[in-house]
């Protein structure tokens, strides 16, 4: 059974310092989806805003790669599609939904 969390590390934009959280995820076709309550007033949105290149960690495996946040007007059938998996899996999926795109090994 997957893990309920993912383990994301930003770079503060203020510090410049690495900034690791807890959160929930789903994985959809080979990319992972978070859900920020605050939307743009959390932290590390802010940061990934400002540098995309991020770490994760979920189920053992390490990874690098980019950060981006989903506009929901403009990709609806994406949004759909990862709203309906973090219901499914938390019962929960406002807020602003951010990707995480595995880099080249």
């Amino acid at each position: 059974m997957a893990e309920s969390f993912l383990y994301l590390t930003t770079v503060g934009w203020k510090t410049g310092q690495p900034h690791e959280i807890e959160i929930w995820y789903v994985a959809h076709a080979g990319r992972f989806y978070l859900v920020a309550e605050t939307r743009e007033r959390a932290h590390w949105v802010q940061n990934l805003r400002r540098s995309p290149a991020v770490a994760w960690r979920v189920d053992g495996h390490h990874y690098q790669g980019t950060a981006r946040p989903i506009d929901r007007e403009a990709e609806p059938a994406l949004a759909a599609a990862v709203a309906a998996l973090m219901e499914n899996k938390y019962d929960w999926s406002d807020g602003l939904i951010v990707e995480l795109a595995p880099g080249p090994e």
